[in-house]
């Protein structure tokens, strides 16, 4: 076996199709978002929202938090937070509901090409998101703390040439994160491949897998999401579909799991370094994406009547 020829090579191909793919999504949508918030439509529609953040818990001015959670990464919505203050459980309600419900014209788009409405699965993490919101509210102590963070100083954008110049900036570093991370799952999916290590990971979680009620040939992808997420796992998975390794069935129930919970890593870094607790986002999003998936293999059995759902062959 060479490297260069029967890895390395096929690798990179792959990743140019699958990067030029994800950016079509990815650069219109940020686009789109960067001149909502220009005109103030992101404003206007996190004021609609201000009667609903009281139930939460939250102040009605972190709505525009969670708006612009929807539209963006996580990153986005954290720059907001640090320049408010904001209690520490207000703080751990917001994370939570950001970590469920972020990225979605994005993710959401993704996940519709692997067995998964559009509609659906935003539909899902949005109503999730706010329903977690609102048990947090009922159950998190009073007195958790009151963290205050610094003011950040934000550069105003005054014309819509200034806005074009910020996000081509953005783009270009976009485009060069995407296709970095996107050669390096291929390749080691590819590595993986070539030395058959992907059945000995997959068989390792097995148990795990089963208890979260998800099918053993979605171990990999699996692994892949709670890594590096929903957007990267999901251009990954749409090459194992289309290779026949995982039917649409097992990728419709992973795409369930890994909506309430994906990229644990790196979205519970960026909050814990905020001072939110890891046991509450991390345990709630588990519990909630083990409920999810639970209930989804019911309704499937349910509405197909003599189907008999294996978790190890859905």
């Amino acid at each position: 076996m060479q490297f260069y020829k029967d890895i390395f090579l096929p690798a990179f191909r792959k990743s140019g199709y699958t990067t030029w793919w994800l950016l079509k999504i990815i650069l219109p949508v940020s686009l789109i978002v960067r001149l909502l918030d220009y005109w103030g439509i992101l404003a206007f529609m996190a004021g609609l929202l201000d009667p609903v953040f009281a139930y939460l818990g939250l102040p009605g001015s972190t709505a525009i938090v969670f708006i612009t959670s929807i539209f963006l990464p996580l990153y986005a919505p954290l720059a907001i937070i640090t320049s408010m203050s904001i209690t520490l459980r207000e703080l751990t309600i917001l994370a939570l509901m950001c970590q469920i419900s972020h990225n979605l014209p994005v993710e959401s788009a993704i996940q519709a090409r692997t067995g998964t409405p559009f509609w659906t699965v935003t539909a899902l993490r949005i109503s999730m998101s706010i329903v977690m919101g609102l048990i947090l509210n009922l159950i998190l102590p009073q007195d958790m703390g009151n963290p205050t963070f610094v003011q950040t100083d934000l550069a105003e954008i005054f014309s819509l040439g200034g806005l074009l110049l910020v996000w081509l900036k953005s783009a270009l570093q976009v485009t060069l994160l995407i296709a970095v991370i996107v050669f390096s799952l291929n390749l080691l999916y590819k590595l993986l491949d070539a030395y058959s290590l992907i059945s000995k990971l997959s068989k390792g979680i097995e148990p795990l897998l089963r208890f979260f009620g998800l099918p053993a040939s979605t171990g990999f992808l699996w692994l892949i999401g709670y890594i590096v997420g929903l957007t990267y796992g999901g251009a990954l998975m749409m090459d194992q579909m289309k290779e026949g390794k995982v039917n649409r069935t097992d990728a419709n129930l992973l795409n369930y799991h890994l909506a309430m919970s994906h990229s644990i890593l790196e979205d519970n870094i960026l909050f814990i370094a905020l001072g939110v607790s890891v046991w509450w986002v991390l345990g709630v999003r588990l519990t909630l994406a083990w409920i999810v998936v639970w209930v989804r293999r019911i309704i499937l059995k349910l509405r197909f009547g003599s189907l008999k759902l294996r978790i190890t062959d859905s």
